[in-house]
């Protein structure tokens, strides 16, 4: 079990530093701008406090390590999905990894965000409040796609 458990906390950490690389390949092409994960640890900081919801996460009293606690949260975040991603696989899935099993934790993760984090953050439910809601939800599949073939790809590499 604790093979299982190490391995699902490397597949966490390797899926979410793919999605870095993505997000830091679509800010280079211009089709986003840089991640500022600031308001995610500010975020956190309040959830902490018991606040979830904002309007505006940038009318939320300011932390002086929110950009560091976003960071955190982000891999904290990336390896509880692996975790999840192992507990759903199970030692069977660590040896014959397949990608289908990975996307689909991806896609379903995309929730967590859509319906939590973004309302969190004062955005609206999946992103509702933005005037491009559409384009924001669809980079979220696309991130959470890359996540999900991170997990697949980590556990080739690890097995």
């Amino acid at each position: 079990m604790s093979d299982i458990f190490w391995k699902s906390v490397a597949i966490g950490i390797g899926a979410t530093v793919l999605m870095d690389i993505w997000a830091l390949l679509l800010a280079k092409l211009k089709v986003t701008g840089p991640v500022n994960w600031a308001p995610v640890g500010r975020w956190f900081w309040h959830l902490g406090k018991g606040r979830v919801f904002h309007e505006s996460i940038a009318d939320a009293a300011p932390y002086r390590h929110e950009m560091a606690l976003g960071w955190i949260g982000h891999y904290a975040i990336g390896i509880t999905y692996g975790v999840l991603m192992g507990l759903v696989g199970g030692a069977a899935w660590f040896a014959e990894p397949t990608f289908l099993p990975a996307w689909i934790v991806g896609l379903v993760t995309v929730g967590f965000g859509w319906f939590l984090l973004q309302p969190g953050l004062g955005l609206g439910w999946a992103a509702s409040k933005l005037p491009n809601a559409g384009k924001v939800r669809a980079l979220n599949l696309a991130a959470h796609t890359v996540f999900g073939f991170g997990l697949y790809a980590t556990a080739l590499l690890i097995r």
